[in-house]
C-alpha cells in the first residue's frame, strides 16, 4: 500500500472563465537502441512516453487533474504525474493549453463540463513501487506512434504533437 494518498474532491479546485483548470504532463524517458548488442556511444535514442488506462473507459492517457488554489501549476503536474502513474522527474517545459469537455466532471461551477489543461514534458528518473492511485491504473511505456495509436482523446493527440516538437528543438 502507498503513503502517499491522492488528493479528492473539489473544495480547492480552480476556475477560470467557466473552466476548470487542469494540470498534467506527458511523462517520458530515452531508451537505448543498441543494433546487433553492439554498444555503441552513438546508439540511437528511443523516446518512449509513459501512458496510464483510463478509469472510465478503453484508451490510454496522460496523467492530468485539478489544479488547486493551494498549489502552481507545475506543482499539481508533478502531483498527478505521483498520484495517477506513479513516477517522478524533472518537470521540463510547458508544452501548451489545451481545451476539452469532461463529461464526468460536471458541477456548479462548471455545469457543461469545460475544461483547460496546462500540458508540461516530464523526464520520468523514478518509477514508484507503489502510489495513489496503483488499484485502478495501470502503466504503459509506448514509443510516440503507439502513443498517438491508443490516445484516448483527440486533445491529448494533439498535445503529444506539440511534445514531438518539442522534442525535436531539444535534441
Amino acid at each position: 500500500m502507498s503513503e502517499l494518498v491522492a488528493r479528492t474532491g473539489r473544495h480547492q479546485q480552480r476556475y477560470e472563465a467557466g473552466c476548470r483548470l487542469v494540470a498534467g504532463c506527458i511523462p517520458f524517458r530515452y531508451r537505448n537502441y543498441v543494433e546487433n548488442d553492439d554498444a555503441d556511444a552513438d546508439a540511437e535514442k528511443i523516446v518512449e512516453v509513459l501512458m496510464i488506462n483510463s478509469t472510465s473507459g478503453p484508451g490510454l492517457l496522460f496523467p492530468k487533474g485539478g489544479w488547486e488554489n493551494d498549489e502552481t501549476v507545475e506543482e499539481a503536474a508533478v502531483r498527478e504525474a505521483i498520484e495517477e502513474a506513479g513516477v517522478r522527474g524533472e518537470l521540463m517545459d510547458f508544452i501548451g493549453n489545451y481545451h476539452f469537455k469532461s463529461k464526468t466532471h460536471q458541477d456548479e461551477c462548471c455545469p457543461e463540463g469545460l475544461c483547460k489543461a496546462s500540458m508540461f514534458a516530464l523526464f520520468v528518473k523514478e518509477e514508484l513501487e507503489s502510489w495513489p492511485e496503483q488499484s485502478t491504473r495501470t502503466r504503459s511505456w509506448l514509443t510516440l506512434s503507439e502513443a498517438v495509436e491508443n490516445c484516448r482523446h483527440k486533445w491529448m493527440e494533439e498535445a503529444l504533437k506539440q511534445f514531438s516538437i518539442w522534442l525535436a528543438d531539444k535534441m
